[in-house]
């Protein structure tokens, strides 16, 4: 592999999350109850039914584990913070979410307290930057 290939691959595009089609899908979706329990409850927000292709990389399993958990029927914070929780699980440490429009002050902080651990979110217009940190244990 030649220098300019291996730079590429270690230094791979954003991942940027486009939060206005996941919130369409989820208006397109045909809900059964247990889909409405999934997207309702916190406890089940997170458990996932179909586990995406293992083969996949991290970001494309990210957007299709999200499908299954944003729901318009909970807060944009508490949609938001579920998207954090995943990309967290899928040890994605710094990404993008493209909104519907900036959010202000007392949004970022309600992200901030359902997420509950710390991170850096920063937000240029309506594009939120998250960075997770990490952590050794």
């Amino acid at each position: 592999m030649s220098d300019k290939e291996l730079a590429s691959a270690v230094h791979s595009d954003p991942i940027c999350l486009n939060y206005i089609d996941f919130l369409s899908a989820s208006c397109k979706k045909r809900w059964r109850f247990v889909d409405a329990i999934y997207g309702v409850l916190p406890i089940f927000g997170m458990v996932t039914k179909n586990s995406p292709d293992l083969m996949q990389p991290p970001s494309e399993r990210l957007k299709a584990l999200a499908l299954q958990i944003i729901s318009t029927q909970v807060s944009d914070e508490i949609n938001i913070a579920r998207l954090i929780t995943l990309a967290e699980q899928q040890r994605i440490r710094l990404f993008d979410i493209l909104l519907p429009y900036p959010l202000s002050e007392a949004q970022l902080e309600a992200i901030r307290q359902e997420y509950v651990k710390p991170l850096e979110l920063q937000q240029s217009h309506d594009r939120l930057t998250v960075r997770i940190p990490h952590f050794s244990h």
